[in-house]
């Protein structure tokens, strides 16, 4: 950080860290456009006769403790719903404080599946861990295949070792139903259609097997069921994957083959694949392909999702689940719209939500917004903007950003832990969630010697785990040094060992239901696939304020073709919609999107569209089928041009 008479003016990565390397992506090059905003809330708000009034920090604070004892004591503490998710990746102001405090009042958990969880749990069917390869380690591999990853565009610290390979002599194969700029700059890419990733994997399964491609020593020694996977990839040739996936079976035996054959062979594998109706499913059969192929016997070779389980720091010590008077419920976060409007015992009577816009990114839109409106549900936001969610709240909190604040940091992306002190003033009166819950629990009258822990003494015991791989990561340490390679080896291989489960049992592919291979009849009514996936200049909402996000999150991306039958022409104002809801955008006619595919990036606020209506008012209530998660991928909408466009 550079700061000139006290205030920041230029933001820059660490040039010693062996992944960030001194730069930064294109969306936190920008941050200290986000904490010099002036749109940036600085002061504690009150909703008083439908007006915000400013108040101060001890009267917001005494309030809403009031509200939520009265509620507690009224409904029961269950009626208190905490709703967050990555708005920090910090363990204190993630997961730290906040989580003694709900725990200690008895409030209803928050399952929070909105991202990751089908994921984790295909990983975990497969994997047994949620390891992957190092990024170091990619430089190495002689096959990158970006599997729903577009790594330009949303991992852009790992493209370096992509290059790196590429001039040794590397390949790289995107799969993607869009062409993202990683898919731009493949040496080839497949386009798959949306939620059929699983078949493909069996399809790539079934070439592999059939030609003997195998490695059989390390099936042998290090995996379980490859009977089971025989038995089901035998009834995936490449002519049935290519009905399945739309991929050309020339393509899929090409692909195959290059697994096998050009090792060490790398999967870099991205969330995406999992937001549809058989996400973990996908995860769990991709994550089998690195095993038949021997690829994790070899440094460079494997698959990457996250590293995440490598960060086992003491959890029980951090949140303090042994705070709860007695056990509770656990609440999906993917199904807030129900959990809103549907008749609960107890019902939500209370929602504090921080780290999260779910106004604007949950599922099923229509009702969480419903749900956001009613009069009787108690509302407390913590955050940085005034947004959509922000809009419902009785008292919204200014909370610090990253930059302001202490915490420790992990990653899912590398295996170095992490560790930052504030390097900027706080401006205005904002306050870290840490100190927030900590006040609320003074309040409430919590008097746990826990909630009056420093931020030094939550890290302390964090670190203080059981676990090898943190062995030797201090506080003292990481004050030092800053980051700290968490003790998995040089090199890692992670499963060359086994034991890696093989077994298909229920991994026959079923198309999802919102899909040109699901509901005939839905597929009628709305026959055009639609992905709102992630916008490469933006984290999710995050950046909603800004203007040219609010220009890129306003296009639909649609094929010529399907542009052409709907006399619809660049430029021209459309309609989206489906039986959940409809919204506008502004076509963007690009052969970028394969026929039968429109695309929404991901995402704005929801104030910023016509009619105040986003793109998640399209989005499906149904979850994934493990993991709980929410299906965005899956999702079908018909497309129709506004009578006030301009006409031929």
């Amino acid at each position: 950080m550079e700061i000139e008479d006290g205030r920041g003016v230029r933001l820059r990565g660490n040039p010693q860290h062996p992944v960030t390397q001194g730069f930064l992506c294109g969306k936190v090059a920008q941050y200290l456009e986000r904490v010099y905003s002036p749109e940036r809330l600085l002061y504690p708000k009150k909703r008083a006769n439908g007006r915000w009034e400013r108040i101060s920090w001890d009267q917001a604070l005494d309030e809403i403790a009031a509200r939520l004892e009265a509620i507690a004591n009224e409904f029961g503490a269950e009626a208190i719903l905490p709703y967050s998710y990555a708005g920090t990746m910090g363990y204190l102001n993630g997961s730290g404080m906040d989580r003694r405090f709900f725990h200690r009042l008895g409030a209803s958990k928050l399952d929070r599946t909105i991202c990751a969880s089908a994921g984790t749990a295909g990983l975990m069917a497969t994997l047994g861990a949620r390891f992957g390869t190092p990024p170091e380690d990619f430089r190495l591999a002689r096959l990158i295949v970006a599997w729903g990853a577009n790594i330009h565009g949303t991992n852009i610290h790992l493209w370096p070792a992509i290059v790196e390979a590429r001039r040794r002599g590397a390949k790289l194969v995107a799969i993607d139903p869009v062409r993202t700029r990683t898919a731009a700059l493949a040496d080839r890419h497949l386009e798959i259609y949306p939620g059929s990733d699983q078949a493909l994997a069996l399809s790539l399964a079934h070439v592999i097997l059939a030609e003997g491609l195998e490695d059989r020593d390390y099936i042998a020694a290090a995996t379980q069921g490859i009977d089971s996977l025989r038995a089901l990839a035998g009834q995936y040739p490449p002519e049935r994957g290519e009905a399945l996936c739309g991929i050309p079976r020339d393509e899929i035996v090409q692909l195959a083959r290059e697994l096998a054959k050009r090792q060490p062979a790398v999967i870099r594998l991205n969330y995406g694949v999992q937001r549809s109706e058989r996400g973990a499913a996908a995860v769990r059969a991709i994550a089998m392909l690195p095993a038949l192929t021997g690829a994790w016997r070899r440094p460079g070779g494997g698959l990457l999702l996250t590293t995440s389980g490598a960060f086992q720091i003491d959890r029980q010590a951090l949140e303090r689940p042994d705070l709860e008077p007695r056990p509770t419920r656990s609440l999906n976060m993917s199904e807030l719209g129900r959990l809103l409007t549907e008749p609960m015992d107890p019902p939500v009577k209370a929602l504090i939500v921080y780290n999260s816009n779910p106004a604007a990114s949950a599922p099923d839109q229509t009702r969480v917004i419903e749900g956001l409106r009613r009069p009787d549900l108690f509302k407390v936001v913590l955050e940085q903007f005034q947004t959509d969610t922000a809009d419902y709240a009785d008292f919204v909190l200014p909370v610090t950003t990253f930059l302001e604040h202490t915490d420790l940091y992990y990653a899912y992306g590398h295996y170095y832990m992490q560790f930052a002190r504030p390097a900027l003033p706080r401006p205005g009166e904002v306050k870290s969630n840490v100190e927030i819950f900590r006040l609320l629990a003074e309040r409430m009258g919590f008097e746990d010697e826990c909630f009056r822990q420093s931020e030094e003494d939550m890290i302390r015991e964090a670190l203080h785990s059981d676990s090898p791989l943190l062995e030797g990561v201090t506080l003292e340490r990481l004050e030092r040094e800053h980051f700290v390679r968490l003790n998995i080896g040089e090199p890692f291989l992670p499963f060359a060992d086994g034991k890696i489960n093989l077994d298909a049992s229920g991994l026959h592919y079923e198309a999802p239901e919102e899909s040109r291979a699901g509901d005939p009849e839905l597929r009628a009514r709305f026959p055009l696939e639609l992905i709102s996936s992630k916008n490469d200049d933006s984290m999710n909402g995050t950046f909603g304020y800004r203007p040219r996000l609010r220009e890129q999150t306003s296009r639909l991306w649609i094929h010529p073709q399907d542009a052409a039958e709907r006399s619809i022409r660049a430029g021209d104002r459309v309609r989206v919609f489906n039986q959940r809801g409809a919204c506008e955008f502004t076509a963007w006619v690009t052969a970028e999107v394969r026929r039968g595919v429109v695309r929404v990036p991901s995402m704005g606020w929801n104030k910023h569209r016509p009619g105040g209506a986003g793109v998640n008012v399209l989005t499906s209530p149904r979850l994934t089928d493990a993991g709980g998660g929410p299906t965005f991928y899956n999702c079908l909408v018909q497309v129709e041009k506004c009578s006030d466009s301009p006409v031929d």
